[in-house]
C-alpha cells in the first residue's frame, strides 16, 4: 500500500481485486516455472535446440521451447481471470480477449513451426500481418493519440488507416521482443516490466480491475520462466519471444496504457531495432535479417556478462516506466521520450567507435 500511496495512486475500494490479483499472479507463476522443465525436455527430444556458436553464443545444446510454458501459462492465467467476480466496464472485453487468444496461438504455431523448420523471413512476415489482422478484427485497435502539447485526444484517423497503424504497432512489438532475444534473461524480463506498468496504469489509474488482471498474468508467467532463462540459461524462449511481442502489443491496447509509456519502457530495445534496421538497409540487406549488430551484442563483444547487461537493461527500462507512470505530462513524457533517445543514440555512437577501435 505504502508504495501505490508514493506514486500518487488510488487505493482499491476493497479487498476483492487483491484476492484477484493474488490468485491470477500466482497461478501464472507457479505453471510458468512447472511447465518450464516440461518445455525444456520437449525440445531437447524433438530436436529444437539451439545452434552452438549461434545466436546465444557460449552455449552448447540448449532446447529453444520454452515459449511453450510461456503460451500455456499465459493462457490459462488469462482465462481463468475471465471467471472471476470483478466488474467488468468494457462491454468489448471479452471480445477483444477473444481476439487476444486467437491471434496469440496462430503466433505460437507459426513461431514454433519456425523453430523446428526455419521458416523464411516472407512466411514469418505474413505471420506477423496476419496476427496484426486478427487483433484488428477483433477491435483491438488505436483509435486515439493525446497531443502532447494540448494533451487532447487525437484521432488516429479513417478506419484504414487505424487499422493499418494498430497492425504496425503489433509488427513493432513482435520484432523488438525477437531481436531482443539475444541475451539470457532479457526479454523476458524486459517484457516482464513493461507489462508491470501496464498493470499498474489499468488497475489504480484507470481503476480497471479485469482488464489489469491479463499483464499481470503476463508479469507471473515471465517471472515464472525467468530462473530457466536468466544466465546462465538452461532454456531459451525461441518462438516465444514473438509471441511475447504480440501479447505485449495487445494489452498495451486494451490494457488502456499509453503508448508514450510503452514507448518510454521499451525505448531501448526499440531504438536498437531501429538503429540496426537501418544499417541493414543501408548495407543493402534486409531490415529482418540476424545478425550480431544489436546493442547486448556489441556488450557482450566488448567483455560484459549477460547477467550485467540483462540487469542494466531492467534498470534502464524501469526507470524511464517509472517517469512514465508517475507524470500525467504529455509534454513531460515526450521530453523524457528525446532525452531517452539522447542517451541511447550516444551509447551507439560510442559502441560503434570502440569497435572500430578494437577492429584496428
Amino acid at each position: 500500500m505504502q508504495v501505490i500511496a508514493s506514486l500518487g495512486l488510488p487505493d482499491l475500494e476493497d479487498d476483492t481485486p487483491y484476492l484477484a490479483f493474488a490468485l491470477v499472479f500466482g497461478i501464472a507463476l507457479f505453471s510458468s516455472y512447472l511447465l518450464t522443465p516440461f518445455a525444456q525436455r520437449f525440445g531437447l527430444n524433438y530436436g529444437l535446440v539451439s545452434v552452438p556458436g549461434g545466436r546465444h553464443q557460449g552455449h552448447g545444446r540448449i532446447a529453444r521451447t520454452g515459449g511453450l510454458a510461456l503460451y500455456f501459462s499465459f493462457t490459462l492465467a488469462a482465462v481463468i481471470a475471465q471467471f472471476l467476480p470483478i466488474e467488468r466496464t468494457d462491454t468489448k472485453e471479452i471480445t477483444r480477449f477473444i481476439g487476444l487468444l486467437l491471434g496469440g496461438t496462430v503466433v505460437f504455431i507459426i513461431w514454433l513451426l519456425d523453430d523446428k523448420y526455419d521458416l523464411p523471413s516472407y512466411v514469418q512476415f505474413a505471420g506477423q500481418f496476419l496476427a496484426g489482422a486478427i487483433a484488428v478484427a477483433f477491435l483491438i485497435i488505436i483509435e486515439t493519440f493525446n497531443n502532447p502539447l494540448t494533451g487532447n485526444s487525437v484521432s488516429t484517423g479513417p478506419d484504414a488507416l487505424v487499422m493499418l497503424i494498430s497492425i504496425f504497432w503489433i509488427a513493432l512489438m513482435m520484432n523488438t521482443v525477437n531481436f531482443l532475444d539475444g541475451s539470457d534473461g532479457l526479454a523476458a524480463g524486459v517484457v516482464c516490466i513493461a507489462a508491470l506498468m501496464i498493470f499498474v496504469h489499468a488497475a489504480f489509474r484507470l481503476d480497471q480491475v479485469s482488464v489489469s488482471l491479463l499483464p499481470l498474468a503476463l508479469v507471473g508467467t515471465t517471472l515464472g520462466f525467468l530462473p530457466y532463462n536468466f544466465h546462465p540459461a538452461k532454456v531459451f524462449m525461441g518462438g516465444g519471444a514473438p509471441y511475447l511481442g504480440y501479447v505485449l502489443a495487445v494489452l498495451s491496447i486494451i490494457g488502456g496504457a499509453k503508448m508514450a509509456t510503452i514507448l518510454l519502457v521499451m525505448g531501448l530495445p526499440l531504438v536498437d531495432l531501429g538503429w540496426q534496421a537501418s544499417s541493414r538497409l543501408l548495407r543493402g540487406k534486409s531490415p529482418f535479417s540476424g545478425d550480431r549488430g544489436h546493442l547486448h551484442f556489441r556488450l557482450q563483444a566488448l567483455g560484459l556478462s549477460p547477467k550485467i547487461i540483462a540487469l542494466g537493461y531492467y534498470a534502464f527500462c524501469a526507470c524511464f516506466g517509472l517517469i512514465a507512470l508517475t507524470t500525467n505530462s504529455q509534454l513531460f513524457k515526450l521530453l523524457a521520450l528525446a532525452v531517452m533517445f539522447f542517451i541511447v543514440s550516444i551509447v551507439f555512437l560510442v559502441m560503434t567507435w570502440l569497435q572500430r577501435k578494437t577492429q584496428e
